[in-house]
């Protein structure tokens, strides 16, 4: 009895699986590589993420420290500074807005460091609506002033009333307030909010009849007599110094915009990585 004849060999078969073999593993190896990709990205926005709102941090603490230091003891600060850099005087007129400025960079620092370490989903999002909320304050406040001109000059005119009332009633009164105006009719050279005229009938010219020494010619003592009628009120001075640096003044809030969209953007892509991976898990 014959042996039936041995059937081809057929290699198609093999050749088939072998290819499906070689795209399924150069699919996983795509995968993997992306996959290496996107944790790499996600690595660099957190550490890009940790450093930056660490300097914010520690540059909140160092302005919020200051601000205490000053109301604290305004005396030693003021000594100290008078040997180490004597323009920076002037910090101590501004102890609360130090204090301010301090605690709320305190707030943003940590939210946006923390939350980038400890991927956390509630700092993330509070820290991206914080930052949302100061971009829509400053695009609608550019938006008033340039498209709205009524309503800037509404703006304007509450200003004067508040600067002029402050003058009024608070100069000399205050101590915060006085030196406040001192320091701005010193360093733009101008005399109240709109003329010396605003110191009539205040408080201050009540007790003293003086002026404040910037509005007159010879500074001691400064009466109505002694008036420089050719320094001008604040309010322009302030007007000219805005138009003479409208350059700076607009690349400085044009850095500032970029800066608070890629903070919304990092954050915001920290935020959906991290839900990712808790759906993926």
């Amino acid at each position: 009895m014959s042996r039936p004849p041995p059937r081809p060999w057929r290699s198609d078969g093999i050749g088939r699986r072998t290819s499906r073999l070689g795209k399924n593993t150069s699919g996983l190896l795509l995968t993997i590589t992306e996959n290496k990709q996107k944790m790499s990205c996600f690595k660099f926005l957190k550490i890009v993420m940790f450093v930056v709102n660490g300097i914010i941090f520690l540059a909140g603490g160092a302005i919020l420290g200051v601000g205490i230091w000053v109301k604290v003891d305004a005396g030693s600060f003021i000594d100290i500074l008078a040997k180490a850099a004597p323009q920076l005087k002037q910090i101590v007129n501004v102890g609360y807005l130090c204090i301010a400025l301090g605690a709320f960079l305190l707030v943003i620092g940590f939210l946006g460091c923390y939350g980038a370490v400890k991927e956390n989903k509630c700092m993330l999002m509070i820290f991206f609506i914080i930052i949302l909320l100061i971009f829509i304050a400053q695009v609608a406040g550019a938006v008033v002033i340039l498209a709205f001109s009524g309503l800037a000059d509404v703006f304007i005119s509450y200003i004067q009333v508040w600067a002029v009332n402050s003058i009024k009633k608070d100069y000399g009164q205050v101590s915060d307030i006085t030196t406040i105006w001192d320091t701005v009719m010193k360093e733009f050279k101008c005399c109240g909010f709109n003329s010396y005229k605003d110191f009539a009938n205040s408080s201050s010219y009540y007790l003293t009849s003086k002026y404040p020494d910037d509005c007159c010619r010879t500074p001691y003592p400064c009466s109505l007599t002694g008036i420089d009628h050719n320094v001008p009120g604040c309010y322009s001075q302030l007007l000219n110094f805005l138009k003479s640096h409208t350059k700076i003044l607009g690349i400085v809030a044009l850095v500032i915009c970029i800066l608070e969209m890629g903070a919304m953007a990092a954050s915001m892509i920290l935020y959906c990585q991290i839900k990712k991976q808790e759906q993926t898990v």
